[in-house]
């Protein structure tokens, strides 16, 4: 690797296939960044907690009054760029060279390379998946597997999406000043700087997801970032477009004002249900009127996740963005043909919803779920390319539909509790050992996922929820189980279950509530 930039210091060793990536150039440019915009983000961050305390002492999330007149102006989005005018499937997955090369191939309109909740982000996957990008882009990624496949992407791909880490995340073996650079802006820095150009030239831009938003102030740093990056590198303004994961419970109610706030860079809106499910009980948990039932039972179809979904396809719509639905975590098993049959009528149904809600395009998490999606959105669409006409001035929602969190017929059950003590102790122990994206049960379960089971787990016993067979869940029956289901699991000598299980106590048995699971978890990885 050549001599670093003055103030950056890397902290990891660089293989010498990646130093590339690293470079003198690369990292001088993250380190404007950084120094541009790290104090605005750390302002941004404090932020989200001082509205945590707000919330937990009664104060209920809203429409903001001051932001009416955004709400009620005329104003759309930037138009599409024609390799994102149809999106009517999206495949996603982590940023490593084989699911990058299959996801490519799949006959997707889009892939998510995905840097951050399908990717355990140790230093060497996270090079290696920028890596892979650079590759990707440059059309010459190829991967031979254990076995001596060798994969290659097809002359047809899917266009390329790139998520980078959310705003809370730091990459800790890269510092700018003595201090470790925002993840954010290290994904971001890295792709548009070795990418953004390249993409360009090649007919398509630097397209990116961006998750974890809270609200518009979030999406108005990206903004910045944006207009700052395009500059400094000579490309063009408006290049860059990002569609915005709605996926807290606080976004749901700014929808309008993140469009407006990335207007010039606004491709759409994603319906991130995992986490707006996480969210709810991170938020608002404390309360027992917003107690979720067993995990499997909170659906798409219940009456808050409805609201919520029908009120992104009208604001999108209204605004000339792209309404892009959730993935269902179904996966098809190519060994058991029962569970492959369960998982592609549960899929169809999902995407079945969704287009009949009137959203542009779904996600999906396994090529072999790309014909399914597309067969349902295609039947819609027909020759269109996405149904934005559809306004949905049908669909009047407000603050207590998106609040009203009562899931018809709701339990937690003994085999609930046990699905998500087993589920956090699977992940957790993937996680560790380097992978983000584990199939558990025939679901796909990422960061995102796992959230929604130790957040559980951690909501019932702080407030002593009753099982359905009247028993209180207590810290006493979370260690039953969770012995018992270790025991399953092979014990703590497995794989790195020992860490897994110490950790998902401390998830779940502490007093406060951590903000995410992946910030405990990132100090036991290399």
């Amino acid at each position: 690797m050549s001599a670093l930039p003055d103030g950056v210091e890397v902290l990891a060793p660089v293989p010498s296939e990646h130093a590339h990536i690293l470079s003198a150039e690369a990292l001088a440019f993250v380190a404007r960044l950084q120094r541009t915009f790290a104090t605005r983000r750390d302002v941004l961050l404090a932020r989200r907690g001082e509205r945590q305390h707000d919330l937990s002492a009664g104060v209920m999330p809203d429409f903001v009054p001051d932001t009416a007149a955004i709400r009620a102006a005329d104003w759309r989005v930037a138009d599409a760029p024609p390799d994102l005018d149809d999106r009517r499937v999206e495949i996603t997955g982590p940023a490593e060279p084989k699911m990058m090369i299959n996801a490519l191939n799949s006959g997707a309109r889009v892939f998510m390379a995905d840097l951050e909740d399908a990717l355990s982000p140790g230093w060497s996957n996270v090079i290696a998946g920028h890596a892979a990008l650079y590759d990707a882009v440059r059309r010459r990624l190829v991967f031979t597997g254990p076995e001596g496949k060798a994969y290659r992407l097809n002359e047809r791909t899917a266009t390329l999406v790139v998520r980078p880490r959310g705003w809370h995340l730091v990459e800790r073996h890269v510092l700018v000043d003595g201090a470790p650079v925002s993840a954010s802006l290290f994904d971001f820095g890295l792709f548009l700087f070795h990418d953004g150009r390249e993409v360009l030239e090649r007919g398509s831009g630097p397209y990116l997801y961006l998750p974890k938003l809270e609200g518009r102030l979030e999406a108005r740093l990206w903004n910045d970032v944006f207009f700052f990056g395009q500059q400094a590198l000579g490309i063009p303004r408006g290049s860059i477009r990002a569609t915005v994961l709605i996926e807290n419970i606080l976004a749901a109610f700014e929808m309008d004002e993140i469009l407006f706030e990335l207007r010039e860079h606004a491709a759409g809106l994603n319906a991130g249900r995992w986490d707006y499910i996480f969210s709810i009980i991170k938020k608002l948990g404390e309360r027992p009127d917003f107690v979720l039932p067993d995990r499997a039972q909170v659906t798409m179809a219940v009456p808050f996740m409805r609201s919520y979904t029908q009120l992104l396809v009208r604001t999108c719509h209204r605004r000339g963005a792209y309404a892009i639905g959730g993935m269902s975590a179904f996966i098809p098993n190519r060994r058991e043909p029962e569970v492959t049959a369960n998982a592609l009528a549960k899929v169809h149904e999902d995407k079945e919803r969704e287009a009949g809600d009137g959203f542009d395009g779904t996600w999906v998490a396994h090529p072999d779920l790309v014909p399914v999606a597309g067969e349902v959105f295609a039947r819609v669409l027909g020759e269109r390319h996405h149904q934005k006409e559809r306004l949905r001035e049908d669909v009047l929602v407000g603050a207590t539909d998106l609040l009203d969190v009562r899931v018809p017929g709701g339990r937690v059950s003994e085999a609930g509790v046990r699905q998500n003590v087993n589920v956090g102790l699977q992940y957790l122990d993937a996680w560790l050992q380097g992978i983000g994206a584990a199939a558990i049960f025939n679901l796909m379960e990422d960061a995102a996922t796992a959230e929604i089971s130790r957040s559980q787990l951690w909501q019932w016993r702080r407030l002593g929820v009753r099982l359905d067979d009247g028993r209180p869940f207590t810290g006493e029956l979370y260690g039953a189980i969770r012995d018992e289901e270790l025991a399953r699991l092979g014990g703590r000598g497995a794989g790195r279950l020992g860490e897994a299980v110490d950790l998902l106590d401390r998830l779940v048995l502490g007093d406060d509530f951590p903000e995410f699971l992946t910030l405990r978890a990132y100090e036991l990885l290399g």
